[in-house]
């Protein structure tokens, strides 16, 4: 075989560096973009975040410093609130902090030997506290001895997220087993008495039913129906989870009217006294778009301080010279070239959401008015043949953005939902379909609640078809329990 060269044309599709910056920023959310843009303007000397200066505000600051006259040698020495005036020249083997006073630390304390100690607001812990911390802070004002400090521990440490008791006396007595000799099962009883008492109510409780039993034991003594409660909790708790309201009138020798005000009694309870407590923060969601009605027209506008503006650094930018090939020309050029391409994926980013939020609203302009009730169905193809985009390129656009409007923020996802066929030849979404069942729901006799064949033949009614098992799945994807599960006696 001989070798041969061959010219051949053709046309294939290649992803420049540009375009995949581009797809990478269209799909980040707000909070990674400020993170993005964070580190690119610290990598990158020809980016600046646009404050809104004039342009040659870096030039006149640079020229501003060269013209700065010289200082005078017989004017006043510069001096500071509390500090002494800084000397010309120091000691070589002086430092800092043998001159001047360094002031209180970030995580300084303020105490009597230490008066100037402060903790400035921005170094507090602002994370909610635990319940372990609780449980401690509780067990430090409570007068008990070295001992059962120790066993009070071992307790809180088994103790699950929500506030219940995981192991048995057992696993606490060889947990202190190298701490304490010969614990006794009943000293560790005697020591959970004591967790018990703390708050929040029902914490240290090893199931459900001592939970309740714990709380009512803390109620108000002179509280209506207390003891009715407790009796229920104590022998009929299993026939209240059955819902079985005429065992329990017998059972407890009560009319209807006083069962009723029992059970809204335990039902105001909390079964999982440890969940109120967690170490979680609160996130907050900035919105990516706003969307307001302005003279009877709805009007889409971006959030511009979710994403800083960026402009090119006109003094480094000055720097770079044509005909110049050395390295640092080089460095300037390289970064000079990336932050065009950044801000020019930014416009671009931008650009994009505005007009896939705007096509969003003019199809979902029924939902802005009047509710849930009335979203039309939407899928991405949609959207993507409106604008002339792939679907891809709407998905990413749609993904963790959010849109800030009248009826609250939703996740520009949540205005995308499947259809169903109606009886006049139209289409009903997902999203309307959840919110006629919830309203059904939510008007439905309290003593005889609607199931979900019932909840199917009323929605046939209303000309929509949807079978039985499709409205369980739309009641369990609201976290709805079923109709057995709902019955209450008034």
């Amino acid at each position: 075989m001989k070798s041969s060269l061959q010219l051949r044309i053709g046309q294939n599709l290649t992803m420049t560096p540009q375009l995949q910056q581009a797809i990478r920023l269209l799909q980040l959310s707000s909070i990674e973009l400020q993170a993005e843009i964070r580190e690119a303007l610290e990598s990158n000397m020809m980016l600046e975040a646009d404050e809104g200066e004039a342009p040659g505000g870096a030039e006149e600051a640079f020229s501003a410093q060269r013209e700065e006259p010289a200082p005078d040698p017989d004017a006043a020495e510069p001096t500071s609130a509390g500090q002494d005036n800084i000397p010309n020249e120091l000691p070589v083997d002086s430092g800092w902090d043998d001159i001047y006073d360094p002031g209180p630390g970030p995580g300084a304390a303020r105490t009597p030997a230490d008066p100037n100690g402060y903790e400035g607001f921005e170094n507090l812990d602002s994370g909610e506290q635990t319940l372990r911390e609780q449980l401690e802070w509780q067990l430090n004002l409570t007068p008990a001895s070295d001992r059962d400090r120790i066993i009070a521990l071992a307790i809180i440490d088994s103790l699950d997220d929500d506030g219940y008791l995981s192991g048995a006396p057992e696993d606490i007595m060889a947990a202190v087993a190298a701490d304490l000799a010969e614990v006794t099962s009943a000293e560790v009883e005697a020591v959970l008495r004591l967790i018990q008492a703390m708050e929040p109510p029902g914490v240290g409780a090893r199931d459900l039913r001592e939970c309740l039993e714990i709380q009512l034991r803390q109620a108000e003594p002179g509280q209506p129906h207390i003891e009715q409660a407790r009796a229920l909790v104590a022998s009929h708790l299993d026939l209240l989870a059955a819902r079985d309201y005429n065992r329990l009138m017998r059972k407890l020798r009560l009319g209807r009217d006083e069962l009723a005000r029992v059970i809204n009694l335990i039902q105001g309870l909390n079964p999982k006294p440890g969940g109120q407590l967690g170490a979680g923060r609160a996130e907050y969601i900035a919105p990516d778009v706003y969307v307001k009605k302005i003279n009877g027209a709805w009007r889409v506008n971006l959030n511009t301080e979710v994403v800083p503006s960026l402009r090119i650094n006109a003094a480094y930018a000055g720097m770079i010279r044509r005909a110049d090939n050395s390295a640092d020309n080089t460095s300037l050029k390289t970064h000079l070239q990336e932050a065009r391409w950044l801000i020019k994926s930014l416009k671009s980013r931008s650009e994009t959401l505005l007009r896939v939020a705007t096509s969003i609203v003019e199809r979902q302009r029924a939902f802005l008015e009047q509710g849930e009730e009335a979203m039309q169905p939407l899928v991405l193809h949609d959207i993507a043949a409106a604008l002339g985009m792939h679907e891809s390129t709407i998905s990413r656009v749609t993904s963790h953005k959010y849109m800030h409007t009248p009826r609250g923020i939703f996740e520009l996802k949540y205005f995308f939902s499947s259809h169903v066929a109606a009886d006049n030849g139209g289409t009903c979404s997902s999203t309307a379909i959840r919110a006629r069942i919830k309203k059904l729901i939510g008007r439905e006799a309290a003593t005889r609640p609607l199931s979900d064949n019932k909840i199917a033949a009323l929605l046939k009614q209303q000309g929509i078809q949807v079978a039985r098992r499709t409205v369980a799945k739309y009641r369990e994807a609201m976290a709805i329990p079923p109709s057995n599960e709902r019955k209450r006696l008034a």
